[in-house]
């Protein structure tokens, strides 16, 4: 009996130190307030060349160099990326469906055609996944975040 209440006293010790488990990744967060995502892509122009904090689960991790991944925005069927020069950071295939804060400035990638062509075969290719460059039927603009620290739920 007593090592059962000692089982079940860690389980809940450690049920309630999740938070601990955090994990950080590149520069500290120094926001004090977040952004939402819906409202950076509702009002790029507003946005780009800003540092704010956004927060949402990782739907995406890059699977070549973790380089990048998606975060789930506020609003349903929404994502924006989030971009690390590579090696700068790292984020792990485990962070998948994990909860994440992240802080960066908002960028936009204009691209011709052609251009959206390369970088949509490239994530593609990254992901493992096919790509039909006849699915792209013109320019466009990318909003994304390059990301200077984020704290990844355990």
């Amino acid at each position: 009996m007593k090592t059962f209440l000692v089982i079940v006293a860690t389980l809940i010790t450690l049920s309630f130190s999740s938070n601990a488990l955090a994990k950080d990744y590149g520069k500290p967060l120094r926001l004090t307030e977040q952004t939402k995502i819906s409202t950076i892509l509702d009002n790029p122009d507003t946005f780009i060349g800003k540092r704010v904090q956004v927060s949402g689960m990782i739907i995406e991790v890059c699977a070549t160099r973790g380089c990048w991944v998606y975060l789930s925005s506020d609003r349903p069927y929404e994502k924006i990326q989030i971009k690390v020069l590579d090696g700068e950071i790292v984020f792990p295939m485990s962070a998948s469906g994990r909860q994440a804060t992240v802080e960066g400035t908002v960028e936009q990638l204009a691209m011709s055609k052609e251009k959206v062509i390369e970088y949509k075969r490239h994530l593609a290719e990254e992901q493992g996944k096919s790509f039909d460059p006849s699915t792209v039927t013109g320019d466009e603009k990318i909003i994304r975040i390059h990301a200077l620290g984020a704290v990844i739920e355990g």
